[in-house]
């Protein structure tokens, strides 16, 4: 099964030259490769959505930075996108 914290916790690292070195100030480690990514741009903050691969599969992290530089960051297995996709359709019928 898919771990997302083992990017941030040096689990499963990958050598590959265009992966994304994270985490706890690792050096070189290599812990998983950006597939895409989206930036949106709203009022008061900065979205970033990554697809991501790692040795333990493909994940999404969403990641919020506020005007005062403040980041939170989420991640979800990619096998659980539908879900959450019916989750924020649901969500906009009640605006």
């Amino acid at each position: 099964m898919f771990d997302p914290m083992a990017e941030l916790t040096g689990g499963a690292p990958q050598q590959d030259s265009g992966s994304f070195g994270g985490g706890n100030g690792g050096g070189n480690r290599q812990y998983a490769d950006e597939i895409h990514s989206i930036t949106i741009h709203a009022r008061q903050r900065t979205f970033y959505i990554d697809l991501k691969q790692s040795g333990n599969g493909k994940f999404f992290k969403i990641s919020e930075k506020s005007r005062g530089g403040r980041k939170t960051t989420i991640m979800f297995d990619s096998e659980d996108l539908e879900q959450i996709i019916v989750a924020l359709q649901e969500m906009k019928t009640k605006l």
